[in-house]
């Protein structure tokens, strides 16, 4: 379809007058453009060739690309544009393009654009013409005649522009087979993914396959063939590339259902456990409770573990009390015999906290207080800060304000010679509570409160964390007016204990902390006292909180499971954060509670 419009651009008379007087006229002559727009394309569109030349969008740039100088729908554009003598470019976008909201996959419309350069010169008249050629990609799905054989209208294909936008892919089905199928391609890497998904009419086994193919370019039709058929077990997937005098055939092979292990996501692979899955030929084998799976570290003992049936012909089982770090084999194994190849698996790593044990303490960074660190130590783990406290900040008044010591009250028959004690008092001023945490004391606020950023860079995938612990506290003394009910004076006071993993980002744009330690909380502005289990980026969470008149007394081994909310991102950052007073954030808490720590240990199950 090719549609002309003629669009004229005068160059204006420019006037100049002085401020003297003196009566000085400097005329740039006019001149005229004439612009001759032409839509061309090969198929039919949903717009009427009318349609698409009114709703087309023009603009006009300088020609040095300094800035848009006009922009009209070409429909109510004037016959008579002024412009001053010099460089232009003209950009000419129509159809689907052109609309207030494109859509990025469309089965109707099109998307066109052009562009043409051109300089008004006085006193004559410049004719450009621009042709606005297809700038979608277009797909065009056929079924071939063995798709309908075996899968009947139980199948799809799914092409688009991105992977997991639904508004930017289109579903071919029977009925779409044959079909043209526009997208607007992104400027940047585009690429076409595709996923095909059916259900196999003699058997009712499933059939899910994906790829992807890039360096897509605009106004090129892409034809894609499925076709079924069967090759020595497997199937061949026939995906053509047909444009202009090219042809490019990319032949990908994918297998049928059958029987037989399948890889594992990787982030179904965790230190301690592992999910299996393997499709089992249930015309074959029909006894579900004799298909079973097998592992081994060493090649010769081997473990038999129960398999669970999720749908019909897909199975998995779950292999358990594995070590972190350590690569196992295992098999399918059903009615006894191993069925197939083994495949292998590694574990992840199961990282402990340095220090956990609170063995290595020194006054380092001060005299005033106990540090658990060593600088002069050659072990990296135990000279670098990992742990701190708000001694630091608390003994700006003298020694006597330290609120984390190092103890050798420890407990029974662990065969440790130290742990940390946390001790809540009022310092001077302001009731400060016994603290311990993953991180580091960032600074004071004035005499009002400090800032802390929580958090230490860690990787793994812990299930579970467990500490001894023993708590001798009291009732509440000290509190301030926004403080929590249960925090008030008169009530017990509670100890607290908190775990969590995330992939939390520090400085102004994420939570105000460090790269290292990224959660920052102002004990002056409640706003920073974070809502922790519910942060978008928090993967894992548990707290222990036991108020006195609750609490043991004596050395008390916990064990908490760690709630994943996230099973599929891993963690950068671990945040261990102890109190010896829960409401020690808002100055509330009793000032001869004692919180004592030993031997946090991360478990992985």
């Amino acid at each position: 379809m090719k549609m002309n419009r003629n669009i004229y651009f005068i160059a204006a008379a420019i006037a100049l007058a002085s401020c003297t007087g003196m009566n000085i006229q400097d005329t740039v002559a006019e001149g005229s453009l004439t612009l001759n727009l032409e839509i061309d394309g090969t198929t039919k569109a949903a717009m009427t060739s009318e349609e698409l030349l009114s709703s087309s969008n023009v603009k006009i740039y300088k020609g040095d690309f300094s800035g848009l100088v006009r922009s009209y729908k070409y429909s109510t554009a004037p016959e008579v544009i002024y412009l001053p003598a010099d460089s232009y470019r003209v950009d000419v976008e129509a159809g689907e393009l052109s609309s207030q909201s494109p859509s990025i996959a469309s089965w109707e419309q099109k998307s066109y654009k052009g562009s043409a350069k051109f300089t008004i010169t006085a006193g004559t008249n410049q004719s450009v013409q621009v042709a606005a050629n297809v700038v979608n990609a277009i797909t065009k799905v056929t079924f071939d005649a063995s798709i309908a054989e075996n899968f009947g209208g139980n199948c799809s294909f799914t092409i688009g522009v991105d992977e997991a936008d639904a508004s930017k892919q289109l579903v071919y089905d029977s009925g779409k087979s044959g079909k043209e199928g526009y997208f607007i391609v992104p400027d940047v890497e585009p690429q076409l993914f595709w996923s095909f998904s059916g259900t196999l009419t003699k058997d009712g086994s499933s059939v899910t396959k994906s790829g992807k193919f890039g360096n897509i370019e605009k106004g090129r039709l892409y034809k894609l063939s499925p076709k079924f058929t069967i090759k020595e077990g497997d199937l061949d997937f026939e995906l053509s590339v047909d444009y202009d005098t090219e042809v490019f055939s990319d032949i990908i092979i994918f297998e049928p259902v059958s029987t037989g292990l399948l890889k594992s996501n990787t982030m179904e692979i965790w230190a301690g456990h592992a999910t299996v899955h393997a499709t089992v030929d249930e015309a074959e084998f029909n006894d579900p409770d004799k298909i079973k799976f097998a592992f081994t570290q060493d090649g010769s003992t081997w473990t038999t573990v129960n398999s669970t049936r999720i749908s019909e012909g897909s199975y998995e089982a779950v292999l358990k009390n594995l070590a972190g770090g350590t690569q196992y084999t295992y098999k399918l194994v059903i009615d006894g015999e191993d069925i197939g190849d083994s495949l292998t698996l590694t574990t992840d790593s199961a990282p402990q906290l340095p220090n956990c044990g609170f063995e290595t303490t020194s006054n380092c960074e001060s005299a005033k207080y106990i540090s658990f660190f060593d600088s002069s130590l050659s072990d990296m783990q135990l000279k670098v800060k990992y742990w701190d406290s708000g001694s630091s900040a608390s003994t700006s008044v003298g020694a006597s304000g330290a609120i984390c010591y190092s103890s050798t009250d420890v407990p029974p028959g662990t065969g440790s010679t130290k742990s940390a004690l946390l001790q809540s008092k009022y310092v001077v001023v302001k009731f400060a509570a016994g603290n311990l945490f993953t991180g580091e004391f960032a600074e004071l606020v004035g005499t009002e409160g400090g800032k802390v950023n929580f958090g230490r860079p860690f990787t793994g995938r812990p299930t579970a964390v467990r500490f001894w612990y023993k708590y001798i506290s009291g009732k509440i003394d000290n509190d301030s007016s926004n403080t929590p009910s249960d925090g008030k004076k008169g009530n017990w006071d509670q100890c607290s204990i908190k775990v969590m993993l995330g992939t939390w980002k520090g400085g102004s744009k994420g939570y105000h902390g460090s790269t290292s330690c990224p959660l920052q909380v102002n004990t002056t502005d409640p706003s920073t006292f974070w809502d922790y289990p519910n942060l978008p980026e928090t993967i894992a969470y548990t707290d222990f909180y036991k108020a006195a008149n609750e609490a043991a007394t004596d050395w008390t081994q916990v064990t908490l499971p760690l709630d994943y909310k996230n099973l599929n991102v891993i963690p950068t950052h671990i945040v261990v954060s102890c109190a010896a007073s829960r409401y020690g954030d808002y100055f509330a808490g009793c000032s001869t509670s004692q919180l004592y720590l030993d031997d946090f240990e991360l478990i992985y199950e």
